[in-house]
Formats: structure tokens, sequence, C-alpha cells
């Protein structure tokens, strides 16, 4: 995994688009430290958009309708959920230099929000950024058992739905390979991102 750092404490817009179609993203030690430095893994976790599974669980979380699914009506929310510091997660990569940089992309459409509601509240939800017909996978949250789950159905059958062929998930966890993320090398993956590039972007949204 390389590291550079990016200099100063600002991720020009471009720059951050170029750095995603080169297969690098950027991380931070905390969300205290103003520094971010630039990842190329190895070996990078994807889903499959043909191979994605739904557990039984939230196949029946999902005929249940608890939530009502948007599109960034309030993606600056969705960023501050997934910076929240929980019992299962004490710290963040989400600094304020990553958060300004993902609102700014989302401004310019290349970063959206999938978002679960219940009761007029934000309750769950992802984002990621998309460039041609790549999804790239940022971070997710909950605040109800399901929310964030539910928010990945919706968004694998959106991807499906408008042509996309690539659901870049950063990294694999047990938690993904329930829904079926398997590991790549870094030279297939950039095979498969150099393809996904290429020919008709796809649209996430409207």
């Amino acid at each position: 995994m390389t590291r550079p750092y990016a200099p100063g404490y600002r991720i020009p817009p471009d720059l951050l688009l170029k750095a995603y179609a080169s297969g690098v993203f950027p991380m931070a030690e905390s969300a205290t430290d103003l520094e971010v430095f630039w990842v190329r893994p190895e070996t990078r976790g994807i889903i499959p958009l043909d191979a994605f599974h739904a557990p039984k669980s939230l196949r029946k979380a999902m005929r249940q309708n608890r939530f009502d699914i948007r599109i960034d009506t309030d993606f600056a929310g969705v960023i501050e959920g997934c910076a929240e510091i929980r019992d299962q997660r004490q710290t963040t990569w989400i600094n304020t230099p990553i958060r300004e940089a993902y609102i700014q992309l989302h401004e310019r459409g290349h970063c959206h929000s999938v978002e679960a509601w219940r009761d007029g509240r934000l309750v769950g939800g992802l984002y990621g950024v998309t460039l041609g017909r790549v999804f790239f996978g940022e971070s997710m949250f909950s605040r109800e058992t399901d929310a964030s789950k539910v928010c990945l159905v919706h968004l694998v059958e959106r991807l499906n739905d408008r042509g996309f062929v690539l659901l870049d998930t950063q990294f694999t966890t047990e938690h993904l390979k329930r829904f079926g993320a398997i590991d790549v090398r870094r030279v297939k993956y950039e095979k498969m991102l150099e393809e996904a590039l290429e020919g008709q972007a796809a649209v996430f949204y409207p």
C-alpha cells in the first residue's frame, strides 16, 4: 500500500478525480489530523454486480419497507453520519479536507449518497464517487438496524439498472463478504478499472 502525503491540507477536486481514475484514493489517520495520504492497495475489494448476495435476514428487512430510500437529498448529512464515533468504531478517517473535497465532488455531480429515512430522520446511508461506469464506495453508517444494508441493496439495484460495471469497496471486510465482496490483485483491478472508464459514462442520478 502506498501512502504518499498530499500537499497542503486541501484536495483539489480535479486531482481527486484523477486519483480515482488511476486506482488511488485518499485517507487520513484520524478526524483531527489535517493531513491526507494517498492509498493504492496491493489487493482491492470489489463487489461483483452480477454476484451480489443479500442474506435472508436482509431480504426480510427489505420486504418490511421500514425505510424511505432517497438519493442525494442530504449528502452532507450522510458524510456526517459516516464520520460519527460509535461504540463499534472509536476513530474515523474522514477529516475536514476529505469532507470538503467530497462535498465539492457532489456539487459537480461525481459523488452521491443513498439514504435511509424513517419518520423524517436520516437513519442510515452510504456515499461514493462515480466516474465512467464505476462506483467507488467510500463509507456507510447506520443509526437503526439494517439501514445501511438496505441502502447497499438499493445501490446495487441502481448500478445494475444504470449500466455500471464495477463497484469498488476499496477493501474487503467480513461484513462486506456477506454480500459477495472479493479481493482482486492490483494488476487485475487496474485492468478492470481501465475498461470500466471507457465507453459511455453511466448516469447515477437522477
